[in-house]
């Protein structure tokens, strides 16, 4: 009966001391983006640097699902024909005119998505600009 005492002592005494932040569990990752939490600002990265900041809008852009834009400063990393963005099952994809899907993006957390690329160098679309 002691030793459990003390068990619980010390789990109650790591709770009390933990993080904040080490509590709160992600409820977003491998969830869809709504247009709402998606519309704004997000920062290509690759390799450890971002690259471009992609605007993901909220309005209907057609089969293409919905608006984004695109800077030239994307260069070659993201696909050719992107026209536009859509929701799926564990995040967000890229898509084509066509509505087909030209990357994508699986659910980090709340604010990082990721794409695993063959080149083993994944792709990350991070919330806000690069300078947070």
């Amino acid at each position: 009966m002691r030793l459990s005492v003390i068990a619980v002592g010390l789990a109650g005494a790591l709770i009390v001391c933990a993080p904040r932040g080490a509590l709160a569990a992600d409820n977003q990752a491998g969830t869809p983006l709504t247009p709402v939490d998606g519309a704004g600002a997000w920062t290509l990265e690759s390799g450890g640097r971002a690259i471009c900041v992609l605007k993901l809008g909220r309005e209907k852009a057609g089969d293409a699902g919905f608006a984004v834009q695109i800077p030239a400063t994307c260069g070659d990393v993201l696909p050719a024909g992107v026209a536009g963005w859509a929701p799926t099952a564990d995040g967000m994809s890229l898509i084509g005119a066509d509505g087909q899907n030209r990357i994508a993006f699986n659910r980090w957390s709340n604010s990082l998505f990721v794409s695993h690329r063959a080149s083993g160098v994944d792709i990350q679309l991070r919330r806000g600009g690069p300078n947070g």
